[in-house]
């Protein structure tokens, strides 16, 4: 591994299901399960609050690349390094997504071929 050092995740952010109906499953989990919607995106994501992260519904559109089922998002500061880590420890960079003020998100495939994506919140606005 060159210089570059990975920087521990911060927390679990989020974990989501890339959803062919996500309003279907999003009837579906407020009714079956009681979950409390916090933040909604049209009919494209729907984010619940669990304890100390979320739990979403994202339609294919708003996933990660090839992902289906779960997916595992870890919010870190920065993606500094972070390609080159995940190569060089045998996974597959996927891409990156430009969110605007919501953030920035890198997806990946781990060894077994999990989808992962690494998040970072967008800078706060200029005062």
């Amino acid at each position: 591994m060159s210089g570059a050092q990975a920087t521990a995740p911060r927390r679990l952010q989020n974990v989501y299901v890339a959803a062919r109906q996500p309003v279907k499953l999003h009837d579906f989990y407020t009714a079956a399960l009681g979950l409390q919607l916090k933040f909604n995106d049209g009919e494209r994501w729907f984010q619940y609050g669990i304890g100390n992260t979320n739990v979403s519904l994202a339609c294919l559109e708003e996933a990660a690349p090839a992902a289906s089922g779960l997916v595992m998002v870890f919010e870190v500061d920065d993606f500094d390094g972070a390609q080159e880590r995940i190569t060089v420890a045998g996974g597959q960079v996927l891409g990156m997504r430009d969110m605007g003020s919501h953030g920035a998100v890198l997806s990946l495939r781990d060894p077994e071929g999990n989808i992962l994506q690494l998040f970072r919140r967008a800078p706060p606005p200029a005062a």
